[in-house]
């Protein structure tokens, strides 16, 4: 199973995921209030962090949707919105513990990622390198060597060593 990953490190902050989702997903305008993908801005702390649906193995909102408008797509893996049998309760909204999920005031249903049917354009045009589209195991071991190398360099910053 493909998945996308985000590493706030290489997020420069140019919002083009936000530009490439919202058109996308209307087909004619790149309105950033239309995006699935939203990049969060920390100025104080200086970090920027994109962030979208993790398509969890355990989805909340799939599980918790009164309506069965959520299921998965056997294809992609994804976790999707039938937005034609939604009723616009917010359930899904309320259970989503990333706050991944929006709510389209003009149609009054929810909305989130779909994964562009397994061709993500967001991580096609995240040009620091911050979105990936890779197998959920190699998302796995990016994160335990990320979390060995912090480790490493915390141990040589305690000992002194540069």
């Amino acid at each position: 199973m493909k998945m996308i990953t985000m590493n706030p490190d290489n997020c420069v902050g140019c919002r083009n995921c936000e530009l490439a989702c919202a058109f996308a997903k209307t087909g004619d305008t790149c309105e950033r209030t239309q995006s699935n993908i939203k990049v969060n801005h920390y100025i104080d702390e200086r970090v920027v962090i994109p962030m979208t649906c993790l398509h969890c193995e355990d989805a909340w909102c799939l599980n918790v949707c009164p309506a069965g408008a959520i299921s998965r797509d056997e294809k992609t893996n994804a976790v999707i919105i039938d937005q034609t049998r939604c009723a616009g309760c917010k359930m899904c909204m309320l259970a989503c513990p990333y706050g991944n999920i929006h709510f389209d005031h003009e149609k009054l249903v929810s909305r989130k990622c779909n994964l562009c049917n397994g061709n993500p354009k967001c991580v096609k045009h995240c040009i620091g390198g911050a979105l990936q589209f890779v197998e959920s195991e190699e998302a796995f071991k990016f994160r335990r060597q990320q979390a060995d190398t912090a480790i490493i360099e915390k141990t040589k910053e305690c000992r002194g060593e540069q």
